[in-house]
């Protein structure tokens, strides 16, 4: 049993190993915008373009730099267009509250459009981001022209989503987890990861330093997307009985391959309930259209905002 002692020194190794990275990854993907505050919360916005205004929310375990290494550029061809880091990922905050939810996000981004100067914005979430969406327009209809969902979550599910966020939720456990080995074994699985989420999708060159992944893979940033992810499904059970109420024009764009956010379960139960739904599918497209069909993602968001009141 002498050797146990090599246990807590090799924790120490991979913890400092874990703190040089972060520092490594900050340094190689500084912050590509502008930091500002809002209710007394720092918020990284990158704001670019003139015109109606639109706010892009990026999904799980990434940050602004998804829409700036995709469509971003274009729609600010047209548009003012705010795309923010949320709190807890990128260079956001995250704040002192328990769990920043949807309805939380939602106000604190339109509050910080508003403050920003840009009135009546046009929500656009992807993935996880989608349940933001959802809320502004049955929280804050007043507060936005109208909603897009991007592959979005909108309906709930069972079950674990990963094994590494059941590991991240444990006293201790998890957090040893985040600080030790989440750095140097994400570094190695990344390449994976990014494949599964762009299936049946090739991954673009230079995708993941383009969208600056290596982010996701600091100690708080992990164990923040481990609280949103678990606690998302229960919160979206008790939303999604109030979609009858919205009244604001909501465009879902997804991917027919999509299988981590599947149309059936989050596009697909809203036609019945929201009469001012628009949907454009996009045949032999994953979970990150606006990468693998940018040009398709363009050409329903102008459609749809040319006919906007």
């Amino acid at each position: 049993m002498k050797w146990l002692w090599l246990v807590p020194l090799g924790l120490l190794s991979l913890a400092m190993l874990s703190a040089w990275g972060r520092g490594q990854i900050e340094r190689e993907f500084p912050p590509v915008g502008r930091m500002i505050e809002v209710d007394g919360q720092r918020l990284h916005v990158l704001d670019q373009g003139e015109g109606p205004a639109l706010i892009l929310v990026h999904g799980a375990s990434s940050n602004l730099n998804d829409f700036a290494a995709s469509i971003l550029p274009e729609l600010a061809r047209t548009h003012r267009v705010l795309a923010f880091d949320r709190p807890g990922y990128g260079y956001s905050e995250r704040g002192d509250e328990d769990w920043p939810d949807p309805q939380r996000l939602a106000d604190l981004l339109l509050t910080a459009a508003q403050q920003l100067g840009a009135e009546q914005p046009v929500m656009i979430g992807h993935s996880w981001a989608g349940s933001v969406v959802m809320s502004a327009l049955v929280h804050y209809p007043e507060r936005l022209r109208a909603g897009v969902l991007l592959s979005g979550v909108a309906g709930h599910w069972a079950g674990s989503v990963d094994w590494t966020y059941d590991l991240g939720a444990l006293p201790l456990i998890g957090p040893l987890f985040a600080h030790t080995l989440v750095y140097p074994a994400g570094k190695r699985l990344l390449p994976s990861a990014v494949t599964t989420v762009l299936a049946p999708n090739p991954v673009p060159e230079g995708y993941v330093e383009g969208i600056a992944a290596p982010l996701a893979l600091r100690a708080s940033s992990f164990l923040h997307n481990v609280q949103d992810m678990r606690l998302l499904s229960e919160y979206m059970q008790t939303l999604s009985p109030r979609y009858r109420e919205i009244q604001r024009p909501l465009l879902v764009i997804h991917g027919e391959a999509d299988e981590l956010v599947p149309y059936w379960n989050h596009g697909q139960r809203l036609e019945p309930v929201i009469g001012s739904l628009q949907v454009a599918m996009l045949p032999g497209v994953g979970h990150a259209p606006h990468h693998a069909a940018p040009d398709a993602v363009i050409q329903s968001l102008r459609g749809f905002l040319a006919e906007l009141p």
